[in-house]
């Protein structure tokens, strides 16, 4: 493992910070050193702190720690992010025989010099305990291998001699912080804490010393685990282990998202992890990933265990599904078993957590992740990924032994590792997945960026690539939910196909179309071009319906409904002279939402249309404009208020239609009317 502290980056991190003391800066530094290795840590792993002196609001001058707050990630800390605990207090309560977690968070709490701050870290009284100025601590790759062997302190002392100290399990909080003071004490002259089944704390008087021994504590442990061959893994045998990757995964994730739909009532997002085919597929996998987390904290991102599938039937969708339910009922049944036993056991009230699997491991395909969100979904394939290299090295030095069932139940029950999840509420679209075209501009853009504030993750289309990037960008700077984009001409039947099968490899399933582009082809009906006329049919309705059937099929193998949404138009109803081309289709496009309504409503599948007016897109060519205005006698800002209520509509009114027929439940072979008042254009 690299060092890469770097004097000049140190410096610039001083002038960076300049408004804070400069160990804090430095202590910022280090930090995110450390947080930017994910074989050091991932996703809020690890925690930072500095020990320095300020003066209070009576000019008092006291001794803070100033440590890693909750919510916050080593990689992208900040010194709000630090916050700062009178450190007297702190040491005081190490006299304490007992310190209830409860107790411990609000004796932090009231002694933090800002109420504003974040929870410190349930490990602060660790970081409080221990005399140095510098502390960090780490969940890396190799500490962990090392940690979870059961003969660790052995290991620990032959590559370690007496520069770390040893530290037996106990789960973090008062009697932890205790026992690593403990420890230390018996000899002070220790660069750090080897904490078993847990991770690596080393400490020093500054932050370059405290960072130095943290790399080379982990290089050590590298180099004795890297004399010792990679154990060679035995393939399975199945009939899918030929299909192919993407084969599969297209097979397997509408059905996964549609079964976790079932079960929970939630929307579902997959990731798959290409590059961990090999481990998946293989018998050592059936074994080692039934023991364990390689540091406890993971199990509320992983829960205890893997889901294994070794598909049989890959190739009939009612078949697969029968047997992945299977699958899903038998883990969720040994999950039960597991709560009610240790909960029986422990003589605890807790309420049991959903019981569904958050890491699946599938023979011919590798890793594949679900979560409720994008983000949950890949912190657990980044955490997961790490732990199949954990397991392959452990068991290639000697063996696997991390914490069993009950220290795990403890943690994953923990209302203080609860916590680190958040409580905040779903946002109301949350998991569902959308499928937008003409998403680069206009009505397709303004949808976007509504059904992203709802939490809505996406797959872009659109025919320009600058536009569709720049309008993707934007979204992701604004939102945390998953963005995809496919340059794409919807009368392109065989691209369109197409794009769905990318859309099932990078999410799942879909649950919502929004079938937006479109254009306005105008020409005398008895006179115009017949070319002009058909492309007008393949854009305004044969891509429609093509992109629908698309969409069906995906709702029809999930299993849990779905929401086909088109953007009609007035002319359906109140054609315009010489807009033929464009009425004409856009009449057979409201006929095609009404059919989908029949047809389908059974299945759960709900069909409905938004008819806009007079709304500035591309759609409204400089001279279109000019030319529908002038027929009426209007300007053009007359025009777009040329409607019974006198205003103008805008796209973003037009998308909050979209939402609204996405979210009515009940709703379906419905149009609705988005003009500002057209009597002539309402739907009858």
């Amino acid at each position: 493992m690299e060092n890469k502290w770097n004097d000049s980056d140190a410096k610039a991190a001083i002038e960076k910070y300049k408004d804070v003391a400069e160990d804090i800066a430095l202590r910022v530094y280090t930090s995110r050193l450390i947080g930017a290795d994910p074989s050091l840590v991932l996703h809020g792993g690890g925690n930072t702190s500095v020990k320095s002196r300020t003066r209070n609001k009576v000019n008092e001058e006291v001794d803070v720690l100033y440590v890693k707050g909750s919510g916050w990630d080593l990689d992208t800390l900040e010194p709000p992010g630090l916050p700062g605990v009178l450190l007297d207090h702190l040491q005081k309560l190490r006299s304490l025989d007992r310190l209830s977690d409860e107790e411990m968070v609000n004796e932090q709490r009231t002694h933090l010099l800002d109420a504003s701050s974040p929870n410190p870290s349930v490990e602060a009284l660790l970081h409080a305990f221990l005399p140095h100025k510098f502390i960090d601590h780490s969940h890396a790759d190799a500490s962990l291998i090392i940690a979870n062997q059961p003969d660790a302190e052995k290991i620990c002392r032959d590559i370690y001699g007496d520069r770390i100290g040893i530290v037996s399990y106990i789960m973090p909080g008062f009697a932890l912080a205790k026992a690593s003071v403990e420890v230390y004490e018996k000899n002070p002259d220790v660069e750090g804490l080897m904490l078993i089944n847990h991770g690596l704390f080393t400490f020093g008087k500054t932050a370059k010393e405290s960072y130095d021994r943290h790399i080379d504590a982990v290089n050590s442990a590298e180099k004795y685990i890297n004399k010792v061959p990679l154990i060679t893994l035995t393939p399975l045998e199945g009939p899918a282990l030929t299909a192919g990757e993407e084969v599969l995964l297209t097979a397997l994730g509408p059905i996964l998202r549609g079964l976790y739909r079932e079960q929970s009532g939630k929307d579902w997002v997959l990731h798959h992890r290409a590059d961990t085919q090999v481990f998946a597929s293989s018998k050592e996998c059936e074994i080692w990933s039934q023991i364990g987390t390689a540091t406890p904290d993971h199990v509320i991102r992983t829960k205890q265990k893997a889901l294994l599938l070794n598909i049989q039937q890959w190739q009939d969708p009612d078949n697969l599904r029968q047997e992945v339910s299977q699958a899903l009922n038998n883990y969720c049944e040994s999950y039960r078993q597991y709560f009610e036993t240790n909960k029986t056991l422990k003589g605890v009230d807790k309420t049991e957590l959903d019981r569904l699997p958050r890491v699946l491991l599938v023979a011919g395909l590798g890793l594949v992740t679900i979560g409720k969100t994008v983000k949950e979904a890949r912190i657990a394939a980044d955490i997961y990924q790490h732990t199949i290299d954990i397991l392959h090295k452990s068991f290639s030095v000697g063996d696997y032994q991390p914490l069993g069932s009950s220290d795990l139940f403890d943690m994953e029950y923990w209302s203080l590792e609860q916590a680190k999840l958040g409580k905040s509420k779903a946002p109301v679209l949350q998991g569902k997945v959308v499928y937008i075209t003409g998403a680069a501009s206009g009505i397709g853009l303004a949808s976007a960026k509504l059904f992203a504030e709802q939490g809505a993750n996406l797959f872009l289309a659109d025919v320009t690539e600058d536009n569709l990037n720049a309008a993707a960008e934007e979204i992701r700077k604004k939102s945390k939910v998953g963005v995809a984009t496919k340059v794409l001409d919807v009368t392109d039947e065989s691209s369109v196909r197409q794009s769905f099968g990318q859309l099932v490899q990078i999410f799942g399933g879909i649950d919502i179309l929004i079938s937006n582009a479109g254009n306005a082809l105008q020409g005398a009906i008895g006179e115009v071009d017949m070319k002009i006329l058909r492309a007008s049919f393949e854009l305004n309705f044969f891509a429609h319906q093509v992109l629908a059937a698309e969409a069906l099929r995906l709702f029809l193998i999930q299993k849990s409904g779905g929401v086909l949404l088109f953007n009609a138009s007035k002319a359906a109803f109140n054609p315009g002279k010489n807009f033929g081309p464009y009425a004409l289709p856009k009449a057979a496009l409201v006929a095609l939402t009404k059919q989908y309504a029949l047809d389908y409503g059974a299945e759960g599948i709900r069909s409905n249309a938004v008819n806009a007016d007079r709304i500035r897109t591309a759609l409204f060519s400089e001279d279109v404009l000019k030319e529908r205005a002038q027929m009426r006698g209007l300007s053009p800002d007359e025009y777009f208020k040329s409607n019974l209520l006198q205003q103008e509509v805008y796209d973003t009114d037009v998308a909050q239609g979209f939402l609204s027929l996405a979210l009515a439940e009940k709703t379906t072979g419905s149009i609705i009317a988005i003009d500002g008042g057209n009597i002539a254009a309402s739907p009858r």
